[in-house]
């Protein structure tokens, strides 16, 4: 039987809000359904339209919110409702977002009554398995507590099922899904890791997929995906990139998208390259003498040094004859 967000009394999660609750705004008397606000639901998807591309992420999420909402409707009516488990596997590379969507969901089910309190409880396979008989269940029902009325998120999921069957991460998952049975709606529980390995993961316990309904794929980002996140990044630190930086910055993403790494961090990729970039153009400043604000704003094309590059350093002796115009 799997783990389900019930309409339940006193002192249990319900999903059913009150009228008067932020987030299920009912029309004003004599409008018509069509011109309700579900400013939970706006709330999130703002979030959400900030990050690049997750475009089964955002649908995920308004079905989700679209469920529980009709399900109030129904209850209001004196309908059966339908119970689903908001259980959730993650799949994708690091730095896809799954974190943050995560985040991102348990402030909606905060704001819907879902969840008490929706904060996020982030662990991996050394902060649930312990090193004697016991000593994992007692790790792992602890953190179970501390993720009572939020989400529990297990990254790199799959690492509990590598030693086999007498490896204490088993013990971890036969606890965590006994936890689930007896909190059932006072938490939730992502698991999350990379595609292949989360899919091996479930066919090696045939019991587990039926319990995690929802599964998110987070593919890795493109080439102009890349491209995109880097431009944010860029703008939020108050930089500019010159035409000639921007050619070898699009450059080098393509070359990362084609190689296809399989450990390849997206837009964690991207963060790092940005802060070396930041981090050379400073160097190359401090060579410079004192510099104006626009030197201050500008990354130039030998600022991005990357392994792929086969252009000499830069010759200070040359700062004139370097590009001079700015990307738009």
């Amino acid at each position: 039987m799997s783990d389900t967000f019930t309409f339940k009394q006193k002192g249990q999660i319900n999903v059913v809000l009150n009228q008067a609750k932020q987030g299920y705004d009912e029309p004003i008397s004599g409008q018509k359904e069509t011109l309700t606000r579900h400013f939970s639901l706006e709330k999130i998807e703002e979030k959400l339209n900030r990050f690049v591309g997750m475009e089964e992420v955002k649908k995920t999420v308004r079905e989700i919110y679209a469920w529980l909402y009709v399900n109030r409707l129904r209850s209001q009516h004196h309908l059966k409702t339908e119970n689903q488990a908001l259980h959730m596997l993650f799949k994708g590379n690091p730095g896809t977002g799954k974190t943050t969507v995560a985040r991102l969901l348990g402030e909606l089910f905060s704001d819907m009554e879902v969840l008490a309190k929706g904060h996020l409880i982030e662990v991996e396979r050394a902060d649930l398995v312990g090193e004697y008989i016991g000593q994992t269940a007692q790790k792992t029902r602890e953190l179970v507590k501390k993720a009572q009325g939020g989400i529990l998120f297990v990254d790199e999921a799959y690492s509990l099922a590598r030693g086999g069957e007498k490896d204490f991460g088993k013990e971890a998952i036969d606890t965590l899904v006994k936890q689930m049975e007896d909190k059932k709606g006072e938490f939730v529980l992502i698991l999350a890791g990379y595609s292949d390995e989360m899919d091996h993961f479930m066919e090696m316990n045939p019991g587990l997929p039926s319990r995690f309904p929802i599964q998110i794929s987070f593919p890795n980002y493109n080439e102009h995906e890349l491209t995109l996140i880097t431009d944010q990044m860029i703008a939020e630190r108050e930089y500019k990139l010159t035409s000639e930086a921007r050619k070898k910055l699009e450059r080098h993403l393509k070359l990362k998208v084609n190689q296809h790494e399989k450990t390849f961090s997206n837009g964690r990729y991207v963060r790092n390259l940005v802060e070396k970039m930041i981090r050379q153009q400073a160097v190359r400043l401090l060579r410079e003498g004192v510099p104006d604000r626009l030197s201050l704003l500008t990354i130039r094309s030998t600022d991005i040094t990357i392994e792929e590059s086969k252009e000499k350093p830069y010759d200070v002796r040359n700062y004139h004859q370097d590009e001079s115009t700015m990307s738009q």
